[in-house]
């Protein structure tokens, strides 16, 4: 058979991870986190495949100067159920973003990535810094992107 007309199928041992980091700043959340989303399932590589985890590692930096479009500011809320009778507990977007900038994007990626056991994995490679514009994965020597 002619082996040019074989599909490739990456595998993960072949895979190099390498590792980007993001700044936050002045960013649009839903855009932002659609683009940090495609990184880590891999899909900004030629050899992606959506069963294999082929994606890389992102580093985000200044989360707390993420924005948002439009009335979102002050309209949206974050949900959480505490499993109690009436525990269904509501936070507005402008308290979470003084307590757990970083729970904004981590949450607006998660919305946006596989369901399954691939993509939770693909998730552990996201690292999320609140305001430093220093990060602390110096050993991973990433690359700095301007998105």
């Amino acid at each position: 058979m002619n082996k040019n007309n074989q599909t490739y199928m990456a595998k993960r041992q072949d895979q190099q991870v390498k590792w980007f980091v993001f700044d936050a700043a002045g960013k649009t959340l839903g855009r932002f986190a659609s683009e940090i989303a495609k990184i880590l399932r891999g899909k900004h590589t030629p050899t992606y495949t959506p069963h294999a985890d082929t994606g890389d590692g992102v580093i985000i930096i200044n989360a707390d100067k993420i924005k948002v479009t439009g009335a979102k500011e002050a309209q949206k809320v974050y949900h959480k159920y505490t499993h109690h009778i009436g525990g269904l507990r509501a936070t507005p977007f402008r308290k979470m973003k003084e307590k757990k900038p970083e729970y904004i994007v981590e949450k607006a990626v998660k919305g946006m990535m596989p369901k399954t056991k691939l993509g939770r994995r693909q998730l552990k490679r996201l690292r999320i810094q609140a305001s430093q514009s220093r990060h602390t994965q110096k050993a991973q020597q990433p690359i700095l992107v301007n998105i």
